[in-house]
Parts: structure tokens; sequence; C-alpha cells
């Protein structure tokens, strides 16, 4: 589905795309003059913890130094390294969520979720897997997290976004956004520890996270979970946002 398919979707995906994506404020880096970088893969994993009718998201802030986003409140992720997708796993992406993320992508769709749980690890100490005998010899960014005796496991990842970076932003990401229930997901109960990348690190009720600071895109993601959550019946496709000639778009996958 596309903003041409129907008028009124097309009016409701413009006001969407309208809090997407951030402003430019004053004093905002923008590329102009010469060509826009290219934008790097990148994953992200929101955590989610149902408490009765309720539920809670897992965020923390980012550090001031940051280049990109510094000082809002985010889920954690980060780059995908070349190397991710070759790592060992418990179980593989639910086959709908592996045809949805290879849409115009040439990198294998395990790739995505093994950056998220990587960075979810690195970030927050929380660990995305089953117990399993450690490995020797891995990448060394990976060795910590085999080393707790846990392998990952995708299966309970599901994909639920991507979004680019728009062109005149000097650091550019096309991110992919995968929610997973903690109850299954994570392989026991130890809380969210504060990290360099992440601090204040916290599971926030969704209703609570409007009083945070919070990028446009993932204040976005927020509500496209809350629809998810109050309509569990209904079939959503993942959401692309991105930039083309004509503006900001936004499909379903």
């Amino acid at each position: 589905m596309s903003q041409k398919d129907k008028p009124s979707e097309a009016r409701a995906s413009r006001k969407l795309l309208g809090s997407a994506y951030d402003r430019e404020d004053k004093g905002d880096v923008l590329i102009k003059g010469k060509p826009s970088p290219r934008p790097k893969d990148a994953a992200t994993l929101i955590l989610l913890r149902p408490q009765g009718r309720k539920i809670e998201v897992l965020m923390g802030k980012r550090a001031a130094g940051h280049r990109f986003m510094p000082d809002k409140y985010v889920f954690p992720g980060g780059r995908v390294e070349r190397h991710d997708g070759r790592i060992p796993a418990l179980s593989e992406l639910h086959p709908k969520s592996e045809s949805q993320l290879g849409h115009a992508s040439r990198r294998k769709a395990r790739a995505f979720a093994l950056t998220a749980i990587r960075e979810t690890f690195e970030e927050t100490g929380l660990i995305v897997g089953k117990p399993a005998t450690p490995k020797p010899r891995l990448p060394e960014d990976w060795q910590p997290f085999f080393d707790q005796g846990a392998a990952p496991s995708l299966y309970d990842l599901r994909f639920i976004g991507r979004a680019i970076t728009p062109p005149y932003r000097p650091q550019r990401y096309d991110a992919r956004f995968f929610i997973a229930d903690a109850r299954t997901a994570l392989i026991d109960t130890r809380p969210p520890v504060d990290g360099v990348e992440l601090h204040d690190l916290q599971w926030i009720d969704l209703e609570q996270t409007g009083g945070l600071d919070l990028p446009s895109v993932t204040q976005f993601m927020l509500n496209e979970i809350k629809e998810r959550w109050e309509n569990p019946g209904q079939k959503f496709g993942p959401v692309f946002l991105r930039w083309t000639r004509s503006g900001h778009r936004i499909d379903r996958l």
C-alpha cells in the first residue's frame, strides 16, 4: 500500500510523515552543495513488557557527546557490522519477517536481527537468546555475548518498520525496527544496566513516553506499537519511511 492508493490514505500518510522526521532546527548541520552521504544499515530492538492492560517499553537516553541524536531517549540499536549475518543462532526469523526484510535490500535478513540483539546486549546488558555452550573464536564484539553461556534466538523478533534518514542530514541510517516480547525473548529477568551508549535505562509505560525528549521517528514507532497493541486482531505490515524526489513517503510492506 502506498500513498497513491486512496486519497484518504494519502492524506493520513502525509500527516504521519509530518511527525516521522525531525524538523530542521536552528543550528542543525545540513548537507548542501555536495553529495549526501549514503545511508548505513542499522537495526533497533524495541523490547515490550506487558503489564495487565498496559505495556512498557525499554528506553534509554543517549549520551550528550553523541553526534547523532544526543540527549534523546531511544531504543537500543546501532549499525550493522559485516560479520553480524554470519553469527550462529539457535532459531531463525519468522518466515514472514524474513520476507519483509528482503524488500529492496541486498543484505541477509538475519543480519539485521542479529545486529539488534548484539546492540541490545552492548547497550543494556540484556540477552535476547537461550542458554548455550560458549563458542570460541567468534568476532570480538560477539564473544562477550556467547561468554554469558547464551546464543541468540531470532524467532521472537518481529519486523515492524524501516526508516531512512533524509538526504540532507550529515549522518544517515537505513534502520530496521523490531519488536519482541521481553517475557519470551530475554534469557532471564535481569535489569538493564546503563552503559557508555545509553543511560537512564528504564521500562516506561507506553502512555508516559510522550513526556520524554524523543526523536520524531522514535515517537512514530511508539505510535505504531500503540496502534498494534490496541488492535490485536488487525494485521499491520511494516511501515517504510523514506525520501523520494517528490518528498517524504510512507508505505506498508
